[in-house]
């Protein structure tokens, strides 16, 4: 049986699962900080960045079995994750913020920061990590410091995505969907 089932499924391993993590516990705390008790959007907000990890986890352990059904969940997470950029770009806007370039140092630092390329010491001198110094950030930047730098890994994690979800539909037109994969299983035992 294990001639045709992935051994894929292990997402925590997944480069865009680590980044909706933190993309997520950022999302929730940024809009206890800065929106207000009733605001509507902070439901939209939380279940973006939420759906955005779970469809990741969920894709990936359904394609053990499904490369299909992995990249429509890949896809939704990358949905999900793109109408959450637009609230922090529509949050930065509305406010009259400075929406970071993407070739501004403050972005730069961001994506070495993520990609662990930069080694970050808190105020101890003890180095931290990447995830509990995005969380730092979330409590102690300010909203507009904030809101960019949720625009700049979210917008990492949909590049990462859409790498991801083109590596798995070249892999599904090579070798096929779990069907096609059995018939040549079975069909070589005979």
């Amino acid at each position: 049986m294990d001639k045709f089932l992935y051994t894929r499924g292990n997402y925590k391993n997944l480069l865009t699962y680590q980044k909706a993590l933190i993309i997520y516990d950022f999302t929730y705390c940024f809009c206890e900080r800065f929106l207000k008790k009733f605001d509507r959007t902070i439901d939209q907000m939380v279940q973006a960045a939420r759906s955005g990890k779970q469809n990741i986890v969920e894709g990936a352990k359904a394609g053990k079995t499904s490369t299909e059904t992995e990249i429509r969940l890949s896809n939704v997470a990358r949905a999900s994750l793109e109408e959450l950029l637009e609230d922090y770009l529509d949050f930065i806007r509305v406010r009259k913020h400075k929406i970071w370039d993407k070739d501004s140092k403050e972005a730069s630092y961001v994506r070495k920061l993520s990609s662990g390329k930069v080694a970050f010491r808190n105020a101890t001198g003890v180095h931290q990590e990447i995830f509990s110094v995005f969380i730092d950030f979330a409590h102690t930047r300010s909203e507009e410091t904030c809101a960019n730098i949720m625009a700049c890994l979210i917008n990492q994690c949909n590049y990462l995505l859409d790498r991801h979800i083109k590596h798995l539909e070249g892999s599904f037109v090579k070798e096929g969907g779990i069907k096609e994969r059995m018939y040549k299983a079975r069909k070589a035992s005979i």
